[in-house]
């Protein structure tokens, strides 16, 4: 025991090493089909369980509907690459294991949850799985309607079953995209408290990005990166990605479109930092806290602000009511910081799809790999005020790069809110000294960030949270 440090574990902690099960419903929009092709080059990070078509308020048979079958070219796409992809990753599965999983949901009309569904039904088929007790991840990129039917189902035909179900179930909405949420699930599975993330911070990288990227990270959205990176020679899937065409107001051919719902999945990316079940931690798909019971939404810096009681999403999210009196993050200090925990990841993220891009086309000897980072003692730490806690990590690179390191206090994700110094930051072993106004239960949470200097430049993480006592 290091003097004035205990260490503990946590009962479930979220650094483990199980893989996410993800079912990841859509309503098929534009932005859908970009995020489609992020989540096909992710596939090896999960075990995919599903990939079901849903509606929303904007999308809907006879109704912008992109067709039942939308996904299929998009797999076609995987399948050609897939002989490259497993050379850089045996884990990712074939184009037949994924269409097996790929299921029309209920898509007649917005919030239609009446009928039963293949999608529905392949919902519950997983969620009543006994075989596997992992969380299972169910994302909805357009309205919730399929997975409530799915859940209503479960409740009329096996409702002795539905806590043991809601243990097991995680929600990550792309706003609340129609009315079920709030009709159905809240009401009927609401007292089972289970995880739900409901997401606002997902237009840092949708539609208006422009708007809410600063302009010193907007590089690694435009037309010469995007081309160079994605769309241009980098195999079928990135080719079928639809980024902006000539004529497009206010953008360029090739600028990043909108992947507004892959911040649902890229949650569920393993990178080091912990936050899988701790929304509040922060990672890639941004930062949340809880607004009520086990729901989770977008800090707002803004104390006037009221969350809604009811449905969450563009009517009455603060960045939308901002958005309307022109403000953009260049204008507007507080807007800046609402989007700040999905843009500050930028480079990382948009990098990391870049190597995954490359991965489709070179082989292994000539592509990118991100380090392999662990910490060198337990992730948990208490320490008393005045404290110098050691801080070490072991990391390597499978491609033999050198590493950099970059240890940084994330300020926003602990507790303590003052000035904790990390002295030297640059090398894999440091310390950190708790500050002596920091009081009982505050906790500080250090980031060590691990870079490589290959091509992109791939980063990964380990976080450390410091409980004082």
């Amino acid at each position: 025991m290091l003097s004035g440090i205990t260490t503990y574990t946590w009962a479930q902690s979220a650094l483990s090493s199980t893989r996410p099960r993800v079912i990841a419903t859509s309503d098929g929009e534009i932005d859908d089909e970009c995020s489609l092709v992020r989540f096909l080059l992710y596939t090896n990070e999960w075990d995919v369980e599903g990939i079901i078509t849903s509606s929303s308020q904007y999308h809907w048979h006879g109704h912008k509907w992109a067709g039942d079958d939308w996904a299929q070219p998009y797999l076609e796409a995987y399948g050609k690459v897939w002989p490259n992809l497993v050379k850089h990753d045996k884990r990712y599965p074939t184009k037949e294991y994924l269409q097996q999983r790929t299921f029309p949901g209920n898509v007649t009309t917005q919030g239609e949850m009446d009928s039963i569904t293949p999608g529905s039904q392949h919902i519950v088929k997983v969620l009543l799985d006994k075989s596997d007790p992992r969380p299972v991840w169910l994302q909805a990129w357009g309205g919730t309607n399929t997975i409530a039917r799915a859940l209503k189902t479960i409740e009329q035909e096996h409702a002795e079953r539905m806590a043991e179900v809601a243990a097991k179930l995680r929600l990550f909405l792309i706003w609340e995209q129609d009315s079920t949420y709030q009709s159905y699930i809240r009401p009927h599975w609401g007292k089972y408290n289970m995880l739900t993330i409901i997401s606002d911070q997902f237009e840092a990288i949708a539609y208006r990005w422009k708007t809410l990227i600063p302009k010193e990270l907007q590089p690694y959205f435009d037309a010469a990166w995007m081309n160079a990176h994605i769309l241009q020679d980098h195999g079928a899937l990135c080719a079928l990605y639809k980024a902006h065409v000539q004529g497009d107001k206010d953008f360029s051919a090739g600028d990043f479109r909108s992947e507004g719902d892959s911040p649902s999945f890229m949650h569920e990316i393993t990178t080091g930092l912990g936050n899988l079940e701790h929304p509040d931690w922060g990672g890639w798909a941004g930062r949340y806290i809880k607004v009520r019971d086990n729901t989770w939404l977008d800090p707002v810096p803004d104390k006037n602000y009221a969350y809604p009681e009811g449905r969450y999403y563009s009517s009455n999210s603060w960045s939308r009511m901002v958005a309307r009196s022109g403000a953009t993050v260049e204008t507007d200090s507080n807007y800046r910081r609402y989007f700040e925990p999905i843009w500050r990841w930028s480079a990382a993220f948009q990098n990391d799809f870049a190597a995954r891009a490359n991965w489709c086309v070179k082989p292994y000897k000539e592509a990118n790999h991100a380090p392999v980072v662990k910490l060198a003692h337990t992730a948990a730490l208490k320490a008393k005020p005045g404290a110098t806690v050691p801080l070490s990590v072991i990391a390597s690179d499978p491609d033999g790069n050198p590493l950099h390191y970059q240890w940084w206090v994330y300020t926003d994700a602990g507790t303590y809110k003052g000035n904790a110094v990390i002295p030297i930051a640059t090398n894999k072993t440091t310390s950190i000294t708790v500050p002596r106004d920091a009081l009982n239960g505050q906790t500080i949470h250090v980031i060590c960030e691990v870079s490589d200097t290959g091509s992109p430049v791939l980063t990964r993480y380990q976080r450390v949270v410091i409980t004082v006592q």
